[in-house]
């Protein structure tokens, strides 16, 4: 069964955030081991070029495995796409990483450290509701290589 971890900036800190967080961790426990890791927000530094270099400091301790980070400059992809690199990576590899940046984005150690660099679109989403989209289409790619029919 493969490992999957989400490192996240930030805590989330509303309950139905967390709710919601918690029901597709539960749902993707049939599938995998699956852990969110958080590291703390920088964002009390002076500029946002050191709050993404300490950030990335922290992001870059928590790699394991092949690793993606959502970033708007990553390449789009549909929902059946982020399925078939799922479950090619599970082939090859028994961790993915994912990983979410904060309100000022990824490093560039980040953005060159990691495997791959996806994007969801050019929508701007606040970061809590992206961690619950990325947890949603994480859980969807697992029912789509399962041949359910949630994918519709």
């Amino acid at each position: 069964m493969i490992k999957i971890n989400l490192v996240c900036v930030g805590k989330l800190k509303e309950k139905f955030w967390v709710d919601a967080q918690n029901e597709y961790i539960k749902r993707l426990s049939k599938f995998c081991k699956f852990e969110i890791i958080e590291v703390a927000e920088k964002n009390f530094l002076p500029n946002s070029e050191q709050v993404l270099e300490e950030e990335g400091k922290d992001i870059l301790s928590k790699l394991k495995g092949v690793s993606i980070a959502f970033d708007v400059e990553g390449k789009k992809i549909s929902s059946q796409e982020f399925a078939k690199l799922i479950e090619s990576v599970a082939m090859k590899s028994s961790t993915l990483t994912f990983v979410i940046g904060s309100s000022c984005g990824l490093s560039n150690a980040v953005k060159t450290s990691v495997d791959r660099r996806l994007s969801f679109g050019d929508i701007t989403l606040p970061h809590n509701l992206f961690r619950i989209v990325a947890l949603e289409q994480i859980y969807r790619a697992f029912m789509i290589n399962s041949g359910s029919t949630y994918h519709k």
